[in-house]
């Protein structure tokens, strides 16, 4: 019989930011603009992020008989998704207000929603909060890669409070992998498939469908033919891949990718340096 969830594990351990406490109308206006792969960098995550709903609805109908878990994806989660998103919406309006992000978006997620779909999940209800870990180590790395990646003050600050978040999440889908991995048995072998499969998926068709359709408005009377503007779109997600690349710290990143192995202190020691040589090659190339 299910119990409802307590509040202590629910509960953040700190109040959590809001968008009214940024200040927007402290944007150094001529740093964020002269950088126009921030532009597509901080709109293409805006899109995903606002998104977001759409994927919470399926976890909430997947774990739909485990009230601690929807009650967090719902409660909190979603809702600090959603104001990712938003907070990134507000900067993009302050710094390119010419640019008609409400029309793009629209234009994405007509098409983003096809991605999200229950069947697309995981298997297992453990191996899910797996691929929860791999997505929220992705996007905090992304995150504090972009805050470094700018000298705009405000924002490196939301990038950072953006990433601190994704490490909380996914704090909390371990915890969730943890207890779910007892109750299914699950051996290693099945959660090193997961974890590798899932990084290799990591630059995924949620960023390049976000990426094209903001490519699409942004340069909507810019090229007449197509080869030109698909080959500009190419340069432009090359040009964004090399900026994380170059701001990407990975030591973080392995640990969180590898924890759901459970490893001895001693195997972890010997894995890392090989994980850390494909994770150049998988997620910073």
């Amino acid at each position: 019989m299910n119990t409802p969830p307590s509040t202590q594990a629910l509960r953040p351990s700190h109040v959590h930011w809001r968008i009214a406490d940024l200040d927007f109308a402290s944007i150094d206006l001529a740093v964020a603009r002269s950088d126009e792969i921030l532009f597509y960098l901080v709109t293409s995550a805006s899109f995903v992020e606002s998104g977001s709903d759409l994927y919470t609805q399926n976890l909430i109908a997947y774990y739909g008989d485990d009230p601690e878990i929807t009650a967090w994806l719902t409660t909190y989660w979603e809702k600090e998704e959603l104001q990712h998103g938003l907070a990134l919406r507000t900067y993009i309006e302050q710094v390119w207000p010419e640019f008609d992000w409400q029309a793009a978006y629209d234009s994405f997620l007509a098409e983003y929603a096809g991605y999200c779909k229950v069947e697309l999940l995981e298997p297992s209800r453990a191996l899910e909060m797996v691929a929860r870990c791999v997505v929220e180590t992705g996007t905090a790395t992304f995150y504090r890669a972009l805050a470094r990646s700018t000298q705009e003050p405000l924002l490196q600050h939301l990038a950072t409070l953006i990433a601190n978040d994704e490490v909380n999440h996914y704090k909390h889908f371990f915890r969730y992998f943890r207890r779910l991995r007892q109750q299914e048995g699950l051996g290693r072998r099945h959660i090193f498939n997961t974890l590798r499969r899932r990084t290799l998926e990591m630059k995924n068709e949620d960023a390049a469908c976000a990426l094209r359709h903001t490519f699409h408005f942004r340069s909507l009377k810019n090229f007449d033919d197509e080869a030109t503007r698909a080959s500009q779109l190419r340069a432009i997600s090359a040009m964004m891949n090399t900026t994380i690349r170059s701001h990407l710290q990975a030591d973080m990143t392995i640990k969180m990718m590898i924890r759901p192995l459970d490893l001895p202190v001693m195997l972890e020691t010997l894995v890392r340096y090989p994980a850390e040589q494909v994770m150049n090659r998988l997620i910073l190339r």
